[in-house]
């Protein structure tokens, strides 16, 4: 269908190369941020509130 068409070759693959390069950049950035925990600055954890707690 689109033969052996060099500039078309070369740009699909600095395409992929460009979508690797970024999916891998997300994914480091992913790793080096904390998770949040449920632990306040006292260390304690903090219990889960649930809508009927407001009750209490």
């Amino acid at each position: 269908m689109f033969g052996n068409d060099v500039d078309f070759l070369l740009s699909v693959h600095r395409t992929h190369a460009a979508e690797l390069r970024a999916e891998a950049a997300a994914q480091r950035l992913a790793r080096s941020v904390p998770r949040r925990s449920g632990r306040t600055w006292l260390g304690r954890r903090q219990p889960t509130r649930r809508a009927g707690d407001d009750r209490r």
